[in-house]
């Protein structure tokens, strides 16, 4: 029947009788996907899923029984079953859970294949993410990288606009030169001039030696403007002079001297806005914005959310000398629902704060509210949108009741289609229709 139904979705289908014979056949082929049943003759499937993990750890597998159990199911996860589903199947479910274990495969291929053309230089497994956004991203940054152009980031604050400048000097023609930072908000005008550009020695109070600038420091390389948006309009067209002539002049002093950097900027601010408002030189702007690239918010790829949270876990963890596994289900649910306004970055203090706090060796949503977590984490079970639905004082739970009738309505009816579009799983759905008494 399983075999009818995934040839009738378009899959080439290879059966075997029980756990060795799939074994045998695992070895012998390639598979994108194998279905596997828990209680089978001769070697049983957790068996056979983790021998065929340990020669293929890639392979997604999804694990099915009638004997359902939270051991079971945890057990199958923790040997890297892609999912776990239980009998009698839902076909909806299995179709849904079967596209999403493909589309996951073909994404960390692209993924990987991307990296390989960003190169070794730059670790790019610190750029995080296998979603779609991501991968257009950092397809721009293989196109560009290679390139003298100048690069405008642009980008909420924590979105990681810094890594994206590090991957396109550490795998430009100027890897082997300086790649050097410069915060454009933290200093004050005059501070930032001579930062940049470097002073001569008696050339204000306090400036007691020569002084080279970032620009010369970043010479055969690339420099980092962040936050050039907060630029002061004066040092803004004395910028713009040297992009344009490649030469500057210190503070303080006549001498003129050529500069071979390239000028990676990035900002968190709507620039074209700016311009309109007289606060960024328009004829900088476009200097700048030889090429533009947009860093996407976390909220706009939740697909990264798991991968993120379970690296930071990782990270922090053995920064704090802890044994943690992982995150319950619903701790991930909660991290998933969450809006995060301060992006990638807000969600690195968070793990972290939580590992440091936690209780168990696998964090829950306690270990997510605590004390001095972001405000809204508690409150954060519904989607970002369920903002929109009503007045503050409509309570939470009927706010979820309401969000998920409304996307079940959207979705003709249709279950798995809904779970999807909420970012939850066809029996984290059930469970909460169940539980809002709108089915049996």
């Amino acid at each position: 029947m399983l075999s009818t139904l995934s040839e009738g979705w378009g899959y080439t289908v290879v059966e075997a009788a029980d756990g060795e014979e799939a074994i045998a056949k695992a070895r012998e082929q390639a598979f994108d996907l194998i279905l596997m049943d828990i209680r089978m003759l001769k070697v049983s499937g957790l068996e056979a899923l983790s021998a065929i993990k340990a020669f293929n750890p890639a392979i997604p597998i999804i694990v099915m029984t009638a004997y359902a159990s939270v051991e079971t199911a945890v057990s199958a996860l923790k040997q890297g079953a892609y999912d776990y589903l239980t009998k009698p199947l839902d076909f909806d479910e299995l179709q849904l859970t079967m596209e999403r274990a493909m589309e996951h495969l073909r994404l960390k291929e692209e993924n990987r294949r991307l990296k390989e053309i960003l190169g070794e230089t730059f670790d790019a497994r610190r750029i995080i993410g296998s979603s779609p956004a991501m991968l257009k991203l950092l397809q721009t940054v293989a196109r560009v990288a290679p390139s003298e152009a100048t690069v405008l980031i642009s980008g909420e604050s924590g979105t990681g606009k810094e890594l994206v400048a590090a991957a396109i000097h550490f795998n430009s023609p100027r890897k082997d030169g300086p790649f050097v930072k410069m915060n454009c908000a933290a200093l004050t005008e005059t501070l930032l001039e001579s930062e940049l550009f470097g002073h001569e020695k008696g050339a204000f109070t306090g400036a007691h030696r020569l002084k080279e600038g970032k620009f010369r420091q970043a010479h055969g390389g690339s420099l980092f403007l962040d936050e050039v948006g907060e630029m002061p309009l004066s040092m803004q067209a004395k910028l713009l002079r040297v992009l344009q002539e490649r030469e500057l002049v210190r503070v303080g002093g006549e001498q003129v001297l050529k500069v071979d950097v390239r000028v990676i900027a990035a900002t968190n601010r709507d620039l074209p806005e700016s311009v309109r408002d007289g606060r960024f030189r328009e004829d900088l702007y476009y200097r700048l914005n030889v090429v533009g690239l947009e860093v996407p918010p976390l909220r706009e790829r939740r697909e990264d959310i798991p991968l993120l949270a379970e690296h930071f876990l990782k990270q922090f963890a053995e920064k704090n000398r802890k044994t943690l596994k992982g995150l319950t289900p619903q701790a991930m649910d909660r991290l998933l629902r969450y809006p995060w306004p301060g992006n990638v970055r807000e969600l690195m203090n968070v793990i972290e704060r939580a590992v440091v706090l936690a209780r168990s060796e696998v964090l829950d949503t306690e270990d997510l509210l605590l004390e001095r977590a972001p405000e809204g984490v508690e409150g954060s079970a519904g989607p970002p949108e369920t903002k929109e639905m009503g007045p503050a004082d409509i309570p939470l739970e009927e706010v979820e009741r309401m969000t998920i009738l409304k996307t079940l309505e959207s979705a003709a009816g249709n279950k798995s289609e809904a779970a999807r579009r909420l970012g939850i799983t066809r029996r984290t759905l059930h469970q909460k229709l169940k539980k809002y008494g709108v089915m049996p």
